[in-house]
């Protein structure tokens, strides 16, 4: 059942990206594409409704940042958060992401029964690392946080869909001042101070359709709500005023930073070996993920010099199986390739496998900003240092 949903996952992927055709493909979009009409006037009506206080946000007493952005996956979110949360953590605040944990696997049915039905319980949510120690694995925490929580040992990262509890449970409970809204853009329920939106520079509004029919969460001219953006995935060196331009319309005075995915090094799955990024060149390497948009690692490691021969894309967020992983290398060793790549985010989804025969390294990035460096500092330092105006509020 799950490899048929995975393959109906990428057939649906394939469709709106333009990539499938026929006479399924075409019935499939028409209907996705009304679909998306339908999306659109329920995303904006939600925004009025909250704009209008009709519907109420909830402000926590703290300084809640949003991370976020317009369209579904692949803008490199994740790092960012990462870069956001080690200079907030170095600027003197305590902090706390708060994530959803997509695709993390909820607990026992029995267990969720009785805690509905039970006496009434404190509430807890999913703590993935207290600040001192990883508690949580990746199938219970979620790719994200999991991948998160482990590169930041003094981080607090809680996982919940409630994020209004999550968040009063780190103030509360955690003594946070600070707390990072993963993916917080349309979670509307807690008050922003400051929303940080993320555009890709490769493909900044997808295909320009809204969900369903397109990968667009919100309408473009949604970014008026953004206080910094960010562009990702910027090549160095490479013009982008074309596409700064047209943010210009839709946003006047947002704070604008280009950055990019920068490699760092090469680190073993299994054992936590390094290699320096230069091992890549000359080698001839397979290359498996599941991810929005595999094509933009994979293109990254050819610049750095690999000679992809095989390479295997599932579903976004794909739990991979022993089964998965061995079949792959075994393609691998029959074609006589040094090594196989995968993606932080990906080898987290991993089994434990012993006595492989070829190493299966993934590949480590880091935020680097390009342009726009007073910018970031300015974000920075107005979160550490936040003026008088923008002191905490009471709960309400």
């Amino acid at each position: 059942m799950r490899r048929w949903l995975d393959e109906f996952e990428q057939f649906v992927i394939e469709v709106i990206l333009g990539n499938r055709f026929g006479k399924r493909a075409a019935i499939l979009r028409a209907v996705l594409w009304i679909l998306s009409g339908v999306f659109r006037g329920i995303v904006q009506a939600r925004l009025k409704l909250y704009r209008n206080r009709v519907m109420r946000e909830r402000a926590l007493g703290c300084l809640v940042v949003s991370i976020g952005n317009l369209t579904v996956g692949g803008t490199g979110k994740t790092p960012v958060v990462e870069k956001f949360a080690r200079a907030l953590q170095s600027g003197g605040r305590r902090v706390a992401i708060l994530s959803r944990g997509y695709k993390s696997k909820k607990p026992p049915l029995l267990k969720r029964i009785v805690n509905r039905l039970g006496p009434k319980q404190e509430f807890v949510p999913r703590i993935v690392s207290d600040g001192k120690s990883l508690l949580l694995d990746s199938q219970l925490a979620g790719d994200e946080p999991y991948m998160l929580a482990s590169n930041l040992r003094d981080v607090i990262v809680l996982v919940d869909r409630d994020r209004v509890k999550s968040g009063i449970y780190a103030i509360e409970k955690m003594g946070c001042d600070t707390l990072l809204l993963d993916d917080g853009l349309q979670y509307l329920r807690l008050k922003h101070r400051l929303d940080v939106v993320l555009v890709d520079s490769q493909a900044p509004f997808g295909n320009e359709f809204l969900l369903p029919r397109g990968t667009l969460r919100e309408p473009p001219e949604n970014l008026r709500r953004a206080s910094f953006i960010f562009v990702t995935k910027c090549v160095p060196g490479a013009d982008n005023s074309a596409l700064i331009e047209r943010i210009r319309r839709y946003n006047r005075t947002a704070q604008i930073v280009e950055c990019t995915h920068s490699p760092r090094y090469l680190e073993n799955v299994f054992t936590g070996e390094r290699q320096p990024l230069s091992y890549l060149k000359g080698r001839y390497v397979g290359a498996l993920s599941a991810i929005a948009r595999p094509e933009s690692f994979e293109d990254g490691l050819r610049k750095l010099g690999a000679k992809i021969e095989l390479s295997r894309h599932f579903a976004d967020h794909h739990r991979f199986s022993e089964k998965d992983i061995a079949g792959f290398i075994r393609r691998c060793v029959n074609r006589d390739l040094d090594a196989i790549l995968t993606t932080e985010k990906d080898c987290v989804r991993f089994p434990k496998l012993n006595d492989l025969e070829l190493p299966v390294y993934f590949l480590r990035v880091e935020i680097e900003i390009l342009t726009g460096h007073a910018n970031w500092q300015e974000c920075v330092e107005r979160i550490c240092n936040p003026l008088p105006m923008m002191a905490p509020e009471r709960f309400y």
